[in-house]
């Protein structure tokens, strides 16, 4: 418990450096909404009412002045309005985006890390063997390709060569997304390629990193007396090797769900779709600072509380930390 307490005081004041920082740095950037909104009208708009857009916008007042209401707001949930998307809210912006990334990117990491695990554990038990020998490297190379060139070759080959899956978007554009079969199985055609490109360029790191972590284990102490017990294989691969090595694993898991809500840009450009990285990507280009800090909000939270989750694993599986806490 004691260890879980600091650990929550140490995430509290990575939160407020983070949206401090996150307050910050969009102002430091050459620029802001209001010129471009200004400078977009040509001449509609009169220098004066130049004022009251940076008023409505809450760029007006001191940094000061700004960074309170700044925090007010983010106690209520209240991230502005767009100014992309005039005179969208940016918080159903966010949570439209956020729903389609934490989808595909959610389930590629699902797919990665348990594809990835189940090799790694069987390569390090059969190290040496066929599976070992083939899979091993293939997937040290997949780890060397970018994920730029795995989502534009699979975009070209199975949507312009073999028009097999659509060419992109979330689901078909007269389809109304809704709770039924029709819209479950429109929407996962259309992520296979990007799930499959997420995929690919991942699940090697997994299976690279439980199979060292597995191999480095089998001589431990703590086997070769459970190997001199009379344990079976199959007890000792699972509950004394598998269970130690994948407490690493699962820290390194903690980090890549809570960037799910930085969002899988080169997939969701590639593919055309409306998940967090793509509308990131426009509001970066268009300078918008509410939805810029909406983002970076929740970035900023889902990897805290994907970190604490981690912890709170760890301290459940390894009773070492669970000793250290009590003291």
């Amino acid at each position: 418990m004691i260890f879980l307490l600091r650990r929550l005081g140490f995430y509290f004041a990575a939160f407020m450096v983070a949206i401090t920082l996150n307050f910050l740095l969009p102002r430091l950037m050459p620029g802001d909404p209001t010129t471009r909104i200004f400078a977009s009208l040509r001449g509609k708009l009169r220098p004066e009412q130049l004022d009251v857009l940076r008023e409505a916008y809450g760029l007006d007042g001191s940094l000061l002045d700004q960074y309170l209401n700044y925090l007010w707001a983010l106690l209520h949930l209240d991230f502005g309005i767009s100014t992309v998307h005039y005179p969208e809210p940016t918080a159903d912006l966010l949570f439209y985006a956020a729903g389609w990334t934490l989808f595909l990117v959610g389930v590629a990491i699902a797919l990665s890390f348990a594809i990835g695990i189940l090799m790694g554990i069987y390569s390090a038990w059969h190290r040496g063997g066929f599976f070992d020998s083939v899979f091993t490297p293939i997937n040290v190379m997949m780890n060397a390709f970018t994920p730029a060139v795995v989502a534009l070759l699979l975009w070209y080959a199975f949507t312009m060569q073999w028009t097999i899956f659509p060419l992109g978007r979330a689901h078909d554009i007269n389809l109304t997304p809704g709770w039924n079969l029709a819209s479950a199985g429109n929407i996962a055609w259309h992520a296979v390629l990007p799930v499959l490109s997420i995929v690919l360029v991942n699940f090697g790191s997994w299976h690279l990193g439980m199979r060292n972590t597995m191999i480095n284990l089998l001589n431990e102490d703590f086997v070769v007396l459970a190997r001199a017990k009379g344990l079976s294989d199959r007890r000792i691969r699972n509950r004394y090797v598998a269970r130690n090595a994948i407490l690493p694993q699962i820290t390194s898991l903690a980090l890549s769900v809570g960037y799910v809500f930085g969002g899988a840009f080169i997939a969701e450009v590639v593919f055309n779709y409306p998940g967090l990285g793509k509308f990131t990507l426009n509001a970066i280009e268009s300078r918008d600072y509410t939805f810029i800090q909406a983002q970076l909000t929740l970035l900023t939270c889902s990897v805290l509380v994907a970190n604490l989750i981690s912890d709170v694993c760890n301290v459940v599986l390894d009773p070492r930390l669970r000793r250290a806490g009590g003291h």
